[in-house]
């Protein structure tokens, strides 16, 4: 095993730095590890078995994969390391929408997150913020002009967020300005969600909004998931980085979806649909 240069005391470290490497690429077969990592096939179906249970990751025949299907969603270690640059492009136009005094909400998502990054800085205040989304409450607590209001419920360390009836309750006690959420896909007039538990959360998230923003990179565009989440009529605007092919905005135009083009080197793109 040429591989096995590495040093672990004992499983759960070998077993960390394992999920650091597939979250890393994305997928990798167990020979592959099993030659990286310096120990048996068995033990790796073993370690792959355990993250599995965890969530980190998905097996499939002969690998492990920490990508996304129309079943499971990703880790968000995963999700965070991808299509930076298209999500970074949305967050920075959905800014625009937002207001001193407003009460805006974002859901769980690594997109939206971008948008609690930029409010961080505190150039938009006074300003009240709600979110499930353990990721955003770490990075906007404390901020001064920031009204934080961290919505509770059984904590998913998959998802990095707080779900379940509690949450949903929690929502339904609100009313907000503007919700801002993504989701898994989006097609032929719907957008659609790997996870039941996940669904509920992000209609009732909808429903306690005045506007509704989706955000989405283009590689959500034309996917489906397992889920039916609400029609794309539930949203005010859509918005999507300029890696959208002719078709997929062409099918948003069918569909009668306003959407706006964000470009995301820093130009202008001027594609619209239905103003």
């Amino acid at each position: 095993m040429s591989g096995g240069n590495h040093a672990f005391q004992g499983p759960a470290a070998r077993q960390a730095a394992l999920a650091e490497h597939v979250l890393a690429t994305g997928s990798a077969t167990a020979a592959e590890l099993a030659e990286r990592f310096g120990v048996s096939l068995m033990t790796i179906h073993r370690d792959l078995d355990e993250l599995a249970r965890q969530g980190v990751v998905r097996k499939f025949r002969g690998g492990v994969t920490a990508q996304p299907s129309g079943v499971f969603e990703a880790n968000v270690q995963y999700r965070l390391k991808t299509m930076r640059d298209e999500k970074r492009a949305v967050a920075g136009r959905a800014m625009r929408l937002i207001e001193p005094g407003m009460a805006i909400l974002l859901d769980d998502s690594t997109t939206t997150l971008e948008i609690a990054r930029r409010l961080r800085l505190g150039e938009i205040t006074p300003l009240t913020v709600v979110t499930n989304f353990l990721e955003a409450i770490t990075l906007l607590a404390g901020r001064r002009g920031i009204h934080l209001m961290a919505l509770g419920g059984d904590y998913d360390p998959l998802h990095s967020s707080f779900l379940g009836v509690s949450c949903v309750e929690a929502v339904q006690q609100l009313r907000v300005d503007v919700c801002f959420a993504s989701t898994s896909g989006v097609h032929a007039g719907h957008v659609w969600h790997q996870e039941q538990h996940i669904v509920s959360v992000k209609r009732a998230m909808l429903d306690s909004a005045a506007r509704n923003v989706l955000l989405v990179d283009h590689t959500k565009l034309g996917r489906v998931a397992l889920h039916r989440v609400v029609p794309l009529s539930r949203f005010d605007l859509l918005l999507v980085d300029d890696g959208a092919s002719a078709g997929a905005l062409r099918d948003l135009d069918e569909h009668q979806v306003r959407y706006e083009v964000c470009a995301t080197k820093g130009g202008v793109d001027d594609r619209a649909g239905v103003t």
